[in-house]
């Protein structure tokens, strides 16, 4: 048996794993109550039911010297600043693990149930409502809080290998859908093995919004398909999915239950397809770096202009309108920015997985992947809190929703300043470059 196994690993060279340790855990984070689903603001309704449970996975790596990072995806429309800072907080005290060492990641899908704070102003919720709201935030919480710290008490030796594929249901919806706008196909994938080469656990990416459906259950859109169909391909596997920056794109075609398995199945194959190639081993010392950017919105309106615009608008700009006299009552001036966090985690030079915050649009990943071509990189958005969309400087100059257009939804005036994409860009050549 030993001969055999040094013969597969000999012909395999993806195989020959780098003295890392990988724990694994998952725990179901479907709401035991009928919460107010996310997402979409006209939707005016709680959950009836449930299509397939929403998870948070997660993977703690460790190297040889002790370094270590976590990434916890979350079948969610997103995490506040609030809840990942306060999980964090209370992983550090665990286990010692810095807030910045752990990567939260939300598939975005808008058939989760409403997260605390995020996206605040496009709901209505009344006081009963709200406090399921709030009592959810809170047992999620605890729920991820103890998902590392189990994850982390799951060492074992392993070995990883990265590969990537395509899937082409992606569209670029500005415009509505635009054939000719900017798109990103590829499907990294990064795979964990054991010692004996047996897959242990996938995490996989794609940069296209969940919005395939907009039922009225707890779903995880194509992403939640696409993780049951790997499971169900690799039994005993833990199928991770980490979205990339598709703040501009949706699924095409959309809104059948069907439509969302048939993606989450295109998905599944190209993950296959993946793991089928030869893949390139993954080893080197992990290394962590993760800092915030100042990101300033264009100049607030002042409380005359405020007080001009009440009752006035759609309902969303009413609720921003009568938000920002609070602040102002409140805190003595509203908001001019918002502190843009970013993260790396390096994996020596074979893997530099990049973290950006809020849902940025694919021109990051596109200006990212040309600018880094010398390394291999993974770039995912939605990553520790969605606080509002994040333009590259053309959607900027476009406007529209993506442009500036749905801050209101999350409780900010806008649009940001002309200058946010080098902003962001500079800070990710600050956390990979020496």
């Amino acid at each position: 048996m030993f001969c055999l196994l040094a013969i597969l690993i000999l012909d395999h060279p993806e195989l020959q794993g780098g003295d890392l340790r990988v724990g694994i855990a998952r725990v179901d984070i479907t709401p035991a109550k009928s919460i107010w689903l996310a997402g979409y603001a006209a939707r005016k309704e709680p959950a009836k039911g449930m299509t397939h449970p929403l998870w948070a996975k997660a993977l703690v790596f460790e190297d040889k010297n002790g370094n270590r990072a976590a990434i916890v995806t979350t079948d969610l429309i997103g995490l506040t600043r609030e809840i990942s800072d306060a999980v964090g907080k209370r992983v550090a005290k665990k286990i010692g693990m810095t807030r910045e060492q752990i990567l939260l990641n939300s598939s975005h899908t808008h058939c989760g149930p409403v997260v605390r704070g995020c996206a605040a102003l496009a709901y209505d919720l009344t006081d009963a409502q709200q406090n399921d709201v709030n009592q959810y935030a809170k047992l999620l919480e605890d729920k991820l809080v103890n998902l590392i710290v189990q994850a982390s008490q799951s060492m074992s030796d392993v070995m990883l290998t990265y590969g990537e594929d395509q899937a082409k249901f992606a569209r670029n919806r500005r415009g509505r859908y635009n054939p000719d706008g900017p798109v990103d196909h590829t499907v990294p994938v990064l795979r964990v093995c054991d010692k004996a080469g047996k897959t242990k656990a996938i995490l996989f990416g794609y940069a296209c919004h969940n919005t395939t459906i907009a039922l009225s259950q707890y779903c995880g859109d194509y992403a939640g398909f696409a993780q049951i169909a790997l499971e169900k391909k690799y039994p005993g596997v833990t199928a991770l999915f980490m979205i990339g920056c598709g703040g501009d794109a949706n699924p095409h075609p959309r809104r059948t239950l069907a439509l969302a398995e048939q993606h989450g199945n295109a998905l599944s194959d190209a993950v296959v397809r993946a793991i089928e190639k030869t893949m390139e081993p993954v080893k080197g010392t992990v290394k962590v770096k993760f800092q915030r950017t100042d990101l300033p919105f264009v100049d607030p309106p002042s409380k005359a202009e405020l007080l001009m615009s009440q009752g006035k608008g759609d309902v969303y700009l009413q609720r921003l309108t009568k938000s920002l006299l609070n602040q102002l009552d409140q805190q003595g001036a509203i908001k001019t920015s918002y502190p843009f966090p970013a993260q790396v985690i390096s994996f020596g030079d074979d893997l530099t997985l990049i973290g950006l915050g809020g849902e940025a649009v694919i021109d990051y990943s596109i200006r990212l992947h040309e600018e880094f071509s010398h390394r291999r990189i993974w770039v995912a958005s939605y990553c520790h809190e969605v606080f509002a969309y994040i333009p590259s400087e053309r959607v900027l100059k476009e406007g529209g929703y993506e442009g500036g257009g749905a801050m209101k939804y999350f409780g900010f005036h806008g649009p940001f300043q002309p200058g946010v994409e080098d902003r962001i860009i500079k800070l990710i050549h600050k956390l990979i470059e020496p």
